[in-house]
């Protein structure tokens, strides 16, 4: 009997849809007349997402095929200021099939060599790399000419040779063949690089590549106590050893090496945050596109239901049902929104071919393509639920109105609530979209917050323009027809007033606060930092060296100030002995506990550091090891004077007490250090020290070249240059964020475009009608133009206002930098903003007076 009864129910469902699916059907034969817009919106969108979701999963895809490569091996040691000691190497070649070794550091390349020694060519600051014989043990390395690679970096001839980057032939003007003095080892250059297996695209690199032969470092001078050398250790552990069992089995056997271990899962940590980042920033800027986006779907299915008052009305009165109304007119924007979305699906799924080889050769990977499922059905049910939330409000009014209101064109439906049920399902499709947005996030506070933004901008911007309407309605009557005409048609029945504030509204702002952004951070960058940095950072300086060193700068005229401190690096393993991946750690002080940071020792206060929290210790202090840490993260952690950290330095896990904090200024680039320990325990540890200079800049040259020929280990990092590289890269990323947001805004115009295009008929008919009553045409389009050129200048007042205040936050609140409103940043916004609302209302103004009044009036 139960079976009965569910037949005869599914037998029900099916007929109650087939007669409004063969109404939808007949309706969808008249073409997509008012829904090109629809379809432009949601296929933008859902392009994004796909193709950013699409490419994102192609690129992580990629990692973990090249993991080994890009790694070096299945696991990978690193080691900074000193090699492996022999016992640790001993166990690294017993405990593998096959080991390579590296080393990493910046130093100085100088070309025009004299027979005195000296060179008198230029200089340059490398990123030098030193291979053993076995490297790479996976991936291909490939370089021009292509030869086999430890005879390109082979004694002969009296010379080692080396590989470099084209940039470095440039900078100093050589060539394959020249020599090539890094340290006090003379190179000939046999080639150049092409492609490191092993190097993951870094963003940020102070230097070209040079490439040398590990054994060639020996008589460099480069490799000394307390010197800036990243040591690698790379190896594929014997049989019968997984990668995760080698590494328990090294840690249980030096548990203080101070060592950083990686596997093949971990091997390209960097990209991988990287590309998760702009991947959630990406996404939810397709997802912000495909919210105005859904402005535009509402206002397109409020357009057509409002062409189809008397189609609905005949159907009512035929006796089709409310519900037969809803789900006749719902199938139809389902299937146009399918249409959308397929395009918007095709779009992305197309994106990892179109952009993968570009970006393949540029982040070391080896392919990137394919076709990739699940970002494409995510996209897709974003759209859908954007769909759906943004067209079921509409459609609950239209079935709510009366069949003698429809014939009447005087419905209320514009006032009327939809049935509560209609209510409740968007606001489940609402939160759906929400729930969906944030589930499916790397990281899902950062998720929840821009909801809950982009809900409150919506909200903000609505009720901006329910302010501008009531304000408009308040003003007195103006003298001149053309204005009073403009003012009336901001907040009369049906005025877009709202359409345009929202739309427009979200992607200017955006626009306003990123342009604000950037320009606050370029000048810091470009006016305020120079004024205030040093000319040099001279790193590697040993200890036997310094007074040497510090008498030689002094010695050239111009030098205005020096400073030089002792400096070695290490790493942070515990809070309160708490190991850092156990706490939860603000987004901003973060970067302290990934990796090894900088750290030195001081007897008096720095100058440019003040104290926040408790006392310095005494110059002759000599009892157990105190730390000064940086206030930021003694804030940020909670932390109180009395408290433990435990640092690993040089292979030995310290505990420091802290005694005060201090007040940190980054952005003077000053010699700043997150922590500073008390005298006593860093002193007879191997180290190195830093100086900065700050002098006349005709005389840096000079000093450079003085310096380097006199100390060929000690590396000159020029402040002027770094900035310049640091501005160039906060372009391409300003260039590539106002891009995106881009997108938002072009989605805005795309409503905007929809807006005035729903509002043709009523423009058709105030021309006609005050053509009736003896306007002119020019006055008649005057009025339009007032009107669009009014909503353009307000919405862009309000979108600077409130684009001001989030860049405000952001740079003083996030980026704990100075603020300044730079008016140059806001205005060409305002001018932006007017000229696509005066565009786009010219076009559909033009068009509405080209009709004549005769036959419209004969319809009439």
């Amino acid at each position: 009997m139960s079976s009965i009864t569910k037949n005869e129910q599914t037998l029900s469902l099916l007929g109650s849809l087939a007669q409004p699916f063969r109404l939808a059907r007949r309706e969808l034969r008249g073409g997509l007349k008012g829904f090109r817009i629809f379809i432009a919106c949601l296929a933008l969108g859902v392009a994004t997402i796909a193709g950013v979701g699409s490419l994102s999963e192609a690129m992580l895809s990629s990692l973990r095929t090249d993991g080994r490569a890009l790694l070096g091996g299945d696991v990978e040691v690193r080691l900074i200021h000193r090699e492996a000691s022999a016992a640790e190497e001993s166990w690294f070649r017993a405990s593998s099939k096959r080991l390579s070794r590296t080393a990493d550091l910046r130093t100085m390349a100088r070309s025009g060599l004299q027979p005195d020694g000296t060179t008198q060519g230029r200089q340059r600051l490398v990123e030098l790399k030193a291979v053993d014989e076995t490297y790479p043990l996976y991936g291909a390395f490939k370089s021009d000419p292509q030869s086999d690679l430890p005879d390109l970096l082979a004694y002969r001839d009296g010379r080692w040779g080396a590989l470099v980057d084209t940039a470095l032939l440039v900078a100093l003007e050589i060539e394959a063949g020249d020599a090539l003095r890094i340290g006090n080892v003379d190179y000939e250059v046999r080639g150049t690089v092409k492609r490191e297996p092993d190097r993951a695209a870094r963003a940020f690199t102070l230097g070209p590549r040079v490439l040398v032969g590990l054994a060639s470092l020996e008589g460099s001078g480069l490799l000394q106590p307390g010197s800036l050398a990243y040591h690698h250790y790379r190896l594929e552990p014997r049989d019968g050893l997984t990668p995760e069992q080698w590494i328990d089995a090294t840690k249980e056997r030096f548990p203080e090496a101070g060592w950083r271990i990686v596997d093949v899962a971990g091997g390209a940590p960097g990209m991988e945050r990287f590309v998760e980042r702009v991947t959630l920033f990406m996404t939810l800027v397709g997802l912000t596109a495909l919210l105005v986006g859904g402005v535009g779907v509402a206002n397109a299915v409020r357009s057509y239901l409002g062409e189809k008052r008397k189609v609905i009305a005949t159907l009512k009165a035929l006796g089709a049902s409310a519900r037969q109304i809803f789900l006749t007119y719902l199938l139809q924007i389902l299937a146009i929104a399918g249409l959308g979305i397929a395009i918007g699906l095709a779009i992305g799924a197309a994106v990892p071919l179109a952009v993968g080889p570009l970006l393949a050769d540029r982040l070391n990977l080896s392919s990137l393509g394919g076709l990739y499922p699940q970002p494409l059905l995510l996209a897709a049910l974003f759209g859908l639920l954007v769909t759906l939330s943004f067209s079921l409000w509409p459609l609950g009014r239209a079935q709510a109105e009366r069949a003698a209101g429809l014939f009447r064109e005087q419905g209320s439906s514009e006032r009327r609530l939809p049935a509560p049920w209609v209510v409740i399902v968007t606001l489940m499709a609402a939160a759906a979209l929400a729930g969906l947005a944030i589930i499916t996030s790397t990281d899902r506070l950062f998720a929840a917050g821009f909801v809950a933004g982009s809900v409150g901008s919506l909200l903000v911007f609505r009720l901006a323009a329910a302010g501008v309407m009531a304000a408009a309605r308040a003003l007195p009557r103006f003298r001149t027809v053309e204005l009073r005409l403009a003012v009336a048609s901001l907040h009369r029945p049906g005025a877009s007033t709202a359409s345009v504030v929202v739309s427009l509204g979200l992607g200017l702002t955006v626009l306003v606060a990123i342009a604000l952004i950037e320009g606050n951070l370029s000048r810091q960058v470009t006016e305020r930092i120079p004024e205030e940095a040093p000319g040099f950072y001279f790193i590697d300086i040993q200890p036997e060296q310094a007074m040497a060193f510090e008498e030689t700068v002094r010695s050239v005229p111009g030098v205005e100030r020096m400073q030089r401190v002792p400096m070695l690096r290490g790493r942070i393993t515990a809070v309160n002995r708490v190991p850092p991946d156990q706490l939860d750690l603000p987004s901003d002080v973060a970067w302290v506990f990934q990796g090894d940071r900088g750290l030195t020792w001081s007897r008096e206060m720095p100058p440019d550091s003040p104290l926040v929290l408790g006392e310095w210790w005494t110059p002759d202090y000599n009892g157990p090891p105190l730390v000064s840490l940086d206030h930021d993260v003694v804030e940020a952690l909670g932390l109180v004077l009395g408290d433990t950290l435990t640092v690993n330095i040089l292979g030995r896990n310290v505990e420091v007490e802290i005694a005060n904090s201090r007040e940190i200024d980054w952005q003077d680039l000053q010699i700043d250090f997150v922590m500073v320990f008390s005298p006593g325990l860093l002193e007879s540890a191997p180290q190195s020290q830093i100086a900065t200079v700050t002098l006349d800049p005709d005389q840096e040259d000079y000093l450079e070249r003085l310096v380097v020929n006199r100390f060929p280990n000690v590396s000159a990092i020029r402040v002027k240059e770094a900035l310049a590289q640091a501005a160039e890269f906060f372009g391409k990323v300003a260039v590539a964020i106002r891009a995106t947001a881009g997108l938002t805004l072009l989605s805005g115009v795309l409503v905007l475009a929809g807006a005035f295009a729903a509002g043709h008929r009523r423009r058709v008919y105030d021309s006609v009608v005050l053509k009736v009553l003896g306007a002119t045409r020019r006055r008649v389009a005057t009025s339009f133009l007032l009107q669009y050129g009014l909503l353009g200048l307000i919405t862009a007042a309000i979108a600077a206002a409130i684009g001001s205040l989030a860049g405000y936050v952001v740079v003083t609140q996030v980026m704990k930098a100075e603020f300044i409103f730079l008016p140059m940043a806001v205005f060409p916004t305002a001018l932006l903003a007017a000229a696509l609302t005066l565009g786009i209302g010219f076009v559909g103004t033009w068009r509405a007076l080209s009709i004549k009044p005769a036959p419209l009036l004969r319809n009439e």
